[in-house]
């Protein structure tokens, strides 16, 4: 597992360098929360209460700070009598609290905060720990009857989130696994050990974990949506290998004739479709963002090892039951009330009549096939509605959104929020030669009061500037010395947070709950602005200044994420078109699976943005997944029909040949990858839950595209070709005459 910044970032870009190398190492922390509610939250025995939790919590490991109200009274206390205690007399308490308790300690009398901080650099399992720690130190603090201790803040949020994700994960899968059995078994029916496919496709699953670690690829929160997607893919490629042993079987070959004749045939037509689906998913190399291009890699090596699942496992597992099924002791035991396919008996007496889907799938080709520019004039017309509202499509960012509603660690963060206000920042790294240089102190303290009196959206400002006017009655010394003389003053913990050294500084600016006040365009607006306040008022010579923090690193992951969608996808239509071209030199079989891809990429945008779904950072990517799994179904029609056009077939009966014969494998993988997505619809995480209703709503589409859009386009530019070289053949036999009239050429001689 991995999920650093450089995962969202190059290691190699200034934005990882600054935030990650500067900030985070060397300036960032961390807190946990505790949050006490009571009718007086300044009765001393409260705050007696608050400082046994601050007592246990400071000697916890991996805790750099512990601020509570009572250690601020008790400092407070030992400043006036020379006693660190918490007095006893309201009115003592009262006078300590109005002249020294900060508001984001103690905000009203209601309301008490107690943070438990840590290096930014702590990591996820250590963050875990001290969270455990923090929370059985609240057994210890022995408040008053009516006071409620909560323990929130973002590491408390992350934990429950994954908590309840993998909880609720463990249940869709195993929902989503008995939907796809049941799919197999009411859909596979015509084939012998229909449900063979799905633990095919979980030892392909196995080997592509195996390939991982042997690679060195780790697992992302993007990457987990990839597993789904591969199994969709991968019992495709099962299925089409089942369904067409079965059929040679049928035909009354050895059981080693069957395997030669699949492979032979299903072989070629499955790896071209894995090449041109492996095409389609190199767009996504092209992102900027590590996380999407492991992606990438993941559902390449997912793809080959479904592919060598299926093919060597799976053909010899079906070729050894079918020898099993032939064995005079099997027979005799009469464990098969039916014929078993490929018998003699079978063949002779029995005629297949098409089942309903069958007849439905040649239905529609038929109809497709009468009327191809009108089904490709209504298909290419909303085509190209959808891109035009595709780029209207709301993109969501805002993470609190992801998860349920009624989760109560998201109630715990929301109603911290509603007391304190947000916390997000914008960080200033201030480069130097000499970071007690009166000049840069006086501008850094000029600059941030600035922006908070002038920028709505900035409400306040913390420096090392804070704490040296605090020391120095309010004003900044006017030379080096002294300036370093207060430095070494400051607490070790204090002074970290803001000095680095003797050449660098960090100023913050919170700017409050920006992301879901301001949004994405919000955030990368006021950093513009700033940017140019810095330029108006520029830090004295010889100083640099980079604005970084979470939110900036945030909105330019999202913006590489989600604006390069629709470039990353055409890219991806430009690489099949090509690969297609390379392996069949034939401009319409090249052509012919990318139109119809096309028209899915148009109508999946069209209708994300008339049902009201808003991108995310797991749903910005699936340009590239339509253009796999869609590309599959169409080089799988298409391959089929050029077979039974080699065989003699006219176009119209190749393809409704292919409709019914492979259409209905197709109609299988494709209902078994929907049932089994339609699982996460079910997930009380809005992102899983949308993720999968689109890429259930895309396989749909990519079905209705494969047997209606594909007929038509490859009829008509089948039939086009056929009758230029009919006429290319006729002019060639023919010469114009004397006369001027075209006569034979054996007549002319």
């Amino acid at each position: 597992m991995k999920s650093g910044t450089d995962t969202f970032v190059e290691k190699t870009s200034t934005l990882y360098q600054d935030f990650d190398h500067l900030y985070l190492n060397l300036f960032s922390t961390g807190s946990i929360v505790i949050l006490v509610e009571g009718d007086d939250v300044t009765n001393p025995a409260a705050l007696a209460g608050m400082d046994r939790i601050h007592q246990i919590a400071q000697n916890i490991p991996g805790v750099i700070e512990v601020t509570s109200p009572s250690q601020v009274i008790k400092d407070a206390n030992y400043r006036n009598t020379g006693t660190r205690v918490i007095p006893d007399d309201a009115d003592t308490l009262d006078s300590l609290i109005a002249s020294d308790m900060p508001s984001y300690i103690m905000p009203d009398r209601t309301h008490a905060v107690i943070s438990v901080v840590f290096s930014g650099t702590t990591s996820d399992s250590m963050q875990e720990e001290i969270l455990r720690e923090t929370q059985a130190s609240i057994k210890f603090a022995e408040f008053p009857p009516g006071y409620k201790i909560i323990v929130t803040g973002d590491v408390a949020f992350n934990n429950a989130m994954n908590n309840e994700m993998n909880s609720s994960m463990g249940t869709l899968l195993v929902i989503s696994v008995l939907l796809m059995v049941l799919v197999l078994y009411i859909v596979f029916k015509h084939v012998r050990w229909r449900l063979l496919p799905l633990p095919v496709v979980l030892l392909g699953i196995i080997f592509t974990f195996g390939a991982m670690g042997y690679l060195d690829i780790p697992m992302t929160m993007v990457s987990m949506a990839a597993f789904p997607v591969l199994i969709g893919l991968g019992i495709d490629y099962a299925i089409q290998f089942h369904n067409r042993i079965e059929e040679e079987f049928e035909r009354n070959h050895s059981a080693a004739d069957a395997v030669i004749e699949t492979v032979k045939h299903t072989g070629p037509a499955v790896l071209i479709a894995l090449i041109i689906t492996a095409l389609g998913f190199v767009s996504l190399f092209t992102s900027s963002v590590p996380m999407v291009q492991d992606f990438g890699k993941l559902l390449l090596i997912g793809i080959i090892m479904c592919f060598i699942a299926s093919l060597f496992v799976g053909v010899t597992v079906l070729y050894g039951f079918h020898e099993v099924s032939q064995h005079p002791l099997f027979t005799k035991l009469n464990f098969r009330k039916k014929s078993v396919p490929g018998s003699k008996k079978k063949r002779e007496n029995e005629v297949h009549k098409p089942d309903l889907t069958e007849k439905l799938l040649e239905k529609m080709a038929v109809i497709s096939m009468r009327h191809p520019l009108i089904v490709i004039g209504i298909a290419g017309f909303l085509c190209l509605g959808g891109m035009y509202f595709d780029a209207q499509v709301p993109i969501q960012t805002d993470v609190q959104t992801f998860v349920p509603q009624d989760m109560p660690a998201l109630i715990d963060l929301v109603h911290l929020g509603e007391i304190l206000g947000g916390a997000e920042e914008l960080n200033l790294i201030i480069k130097t030669d000499n970071n007690a240089d009166p000049r840069l102190l006086e501008w850094i303290d000029h600059f941030s009061s600035h922006e908070v009196d002038n920028r709505g959206h900035i409400y306040s400002s913390s420096s090392i500037v804070d704490a040296v006017k605090s020391m120095n009655e309010g004003m900044i010394p006017d030379n080096s010395q002294d300036i370093k003389e207060l430095y070494s003053q400051i607490p070790e913990v204090q002074r970290e947070r803001y000095l680095h050294g003797n050449n660098m500084l960090v100023l913050n600016l919170g700017i409050g709950n920006a992301m879901g006040e301001l949004g994405l365009e919000g955030i990368k607006d006021l950093t513009h602005i700033v940017e140019e306040d810095i330029r108006w008022m520029p830090p004295p010579p010889g100083t640099s200044v980079t604005i970084t923090g979470g939110s900036v690193v945030f909105f330019t992951v999202i913006s590489a994420l989600t604006s390069g969608r629709m470039m990353m996808t055409l890219l991806g239509l430009v690489l099949v078109f090509a690969g297609l071209l390379v392996i069949y030199r034939d401009y319409l079989k090249a052509l012919t699976p990318v139109i119809t891809m096309f028209m899915v990429i148009g109508w999946s945008g069209g209708l994300m943005y008339y049902l009201g779904i808003e991108y995310t950072p797991m749903t910005a990517t699936l340009g590239a997944l339509i253009l796999g799994v869609g590309s599959e179904y169409a080089v799988l029609m298409m391959e089929r029909y050029f077979e039974e056009r080699e065989k003699g077939a006219s176009p119209e009966e190749a393809m409704k040949e292919s409709s019914v014969k492979i259409g209905k494998a197709i109609v299988t993988s494709g209902l078994t990858t929907v049932f089994g997505f339609s699982a996460l619809i079910a997930s009380p995480f809005s992102m899983t839950s949308n993720f999968g209703f689109i890429t259930v709503l895309n396989v749909i589409l990519a079905l209705l595209a494969s047997f209606i859009v594909f007929p038509a386009v490859i009829v008509l530019l089948d039939k086009h070709r056929e009758s230029r070289k009919r006429r290319k053949d006729e002019h060639a036999l023919h010469i114009i005459g004397s006369d001027g009239k075209i006569v034979p050429k054996e007549a002319a001689f």
